[in-house]
C-alpha cells in the first residue's frame, strides 16, 4: 500500500483528501506545518508528498528545497497545492523540484488522477535499457543513478527520465510537447513550459556552464536536443 503524506494547514482540505485517497487505498498520514512535515519525511519517507505552499513555521517551497537537498529524498515525489492565481509561486516550486501542482478549489476526483498518474510517471527505468557514456557523464537507468566525473549528480525521477529519454536519442530535436508525452505521459497536467524548468535545472547540475551547455542544447523555434559530438 502507497504511503502519502498532506503537509497542509487547513483541517477540511486535509480531511477531504484524506477521505478519497483512503477511498482509493492509499495509506494516508499528515503534518499541520512544514517543520513537522519535513521531520516526518526524513524519519520516514512518504510513497508521495502533497505539499501546501502557505504553511506555518516553515514555507512549502521550503520544504521542497529541503527535500531536493537531501540525496536520500531526491525521488520523492512531490505534488503542491497552490492557490488559482499563484503562477509565480508554480514556477518557483517547479525549479526547486515539485513534480506536478494542483490549484485550489480542486476536484478530488482531478486529485486522486494526478497522485495515480505521478506514482505512475516516477517509476524507475526498465533494468533493460543500456546504461549510456558520454565524457565525463554516466547515465545508468538500471541503477537509476547518473555520475560526473564519477561523483553522483542527485536528480529526481522525472529528472532522470528527461535526461535519460534525451541522451538515448542523440542529436534528435523534440518539441516540448514530443517531451511531455514521452516522459510525463498521457495523462499529464503540466504544460509545456514545464519542460523549460526542468531542462534548466538539469542543465544546473550536469553542464560546465549552464549558460552555455555542452549537452543539452536549445533548438530556437523547435525545442531540445542532446548533442553528441562525434571525436
Amino acid at each position: 500500500m502507497k504511503r502519502i503524506l498532506i503537509i497542509e494547514d487547513d483541517k477540511d482540505i486535509v480531511e477531504l483528501i484524506r477521505y478519497n485517497l483512503e477511498k482509493e487505498r492509499f495509506q494516508v498520514c499528515w503534518a499541520s506545518d512544514g517543520l513537522s512535515g519535513l521531520a516526518q519525511i526524513r524519519k520516514a519517507p512518504p510513497d508521495l508528498l502533497i505539499l501546501d505552499l502557505m504553511l506555518p513555521k516553515l514555507p512549502g517551497l521550503e520544504v521542497c528545497r529541503e527535500v531536493r537537498r537531501d540525496p536520500s529524498l531526491n525521488r520523492l515525489p512531490i505534488l503542491m497545492l497552490t492557490a488559482r492565481g499563484d503562477e509565480a509561486d508554480r514556477v518557483v516550486g517547479l525549479e526547486l523540484g515539485a513534480d506536478d501542482y494542483v490549484t485550489k478549489p480542486f476536484s478530488p476526483r482531478e486529485l486522486v488522477a494526478r497522485v495515480r498518474a505521478l506514482l505512475r510517471r516516477t517509476e524507475p527505468a526498465g533494468e533493460a535499457e543500456k546504461p549510456i557514456a558520454v565524457g565525463a557523464l554516466v547515465i545508468d537507468p538500471a541503477a537509476f543513478r547518473v555520475t560526473r566525473g564519477g561523483k553522483p549528480v542527485p536528480l529526481s525521477t522525472l529528472e532522470f527520465r528527461l535526461l535519460y529519454f534525451l541522451a538515448s536519442r542523440p542529436n534528435r530535436v523534440f518539441t516540448r510537447d514530443q517531451l511531455l508525452d514521452a516522459v510525463w505521459g498521457t495523462e499529464r497536467f503540466v504544460t509545456p513550459r514545464s519542460v523549460d524548468v526542468y531542462i534548466r535545472r538539469l542543465r544546473e547540475k550536469i553542464e560546465d556552464e549552464p549558460d552555455a551547455p555542452t549537452y543539452l542544447k536549445t533548438v530556437r523555434g523547435a525545442g531540445y536536443m542532446f548533442e553528441l559530438r562525434a571525436d
